[in-house]
């Protein structure tokens, strides 16, 4: 896999992350700030407007992702999907390939970084739990398809739902947030189907 499917992804990216705007805004401004779907079209916006310029190095062209994603937002979602792609950015210097079974290695950067800049564990109803369980899905068949991942993170988004939001803004609401659907997780989910295929 190279740069240019990422290249390839992006407008569709871009389209499906706008059309899920309100809906993440509704979510997030249950338990947060509210702007959860402006944070994801901005970061998309930006992501399209630098397409054409990635570089064929992987590592090189997540980074630049990443600072895409932290020019456009200052809330902590995209703070934190930018640490995500350094992370694996890092991991990709000077390679112009991607391997399928290199994905569940390089989520599983992202999701130690994440933890790490969040200061968030697993278990406490964040996007955390939506990407460790697609890591592992890859770890056990690095082949899975796009519709297989996004149906785990459905199933945990469903498993969470009935559990209190632990960290972050939405901790202030915990008891409101149970029965309720983390707004990150949700984001997650939309940015996979904003894929064709992996």
């Amino acid at each position: 896999m190279k740069v240019s499917w990422l290249q390839d992804q992006l407008p569709q990216l871009a389209e499906h992350l706008e059309s899920s705007s309100e809906e993440l805004n509704g979510l997030d401004a249950k338990l947060g700030d509210g702007d959860l779907g402006v944070t994801m079209v901005r970061g998309s916006r930006q992501l399209l407007e630098i397409r054409e310029e990635l570089p064929d190095d992987w590592g090189m062209a997540l980074l630049k992702c990443a600072q895409a994603f932290t020019k456009t937002s200052g809330s902590s979602y995209g703070t934190i999907l930018a640490t995500g792609l350094m992370a694996m950015a890092k991991q990709k210097k000077g390679q112009a390939e991607i391997e399928p079974s290199e994905w569940a290695d390089l989520l599983k950067a992202a999701l130690e970084a994440m933890q790490k800049r969040g200061k968030a564990e697993l278990g406490q109803k964040t996007v955390l739990d939506p990407l460790s369980a697609t890591q592992k899905k890859l770890e056990s068949n690095p082949n899975s398809s796009l519709s297989d991942l996004i149906k785990v993170v459905q199933q945990t988004i469903d498993d969470f739902r009935d559990k209190p939001c632990q960290i972050g803004r939405a901790r202030i609401f915990q008891e409101k947030s149970i029965g309720l659907d983390d707004p990150g997780m949700v984001a997650f989910k939309r940015l996979l189907e904003g894929l064709t295929h992996v």
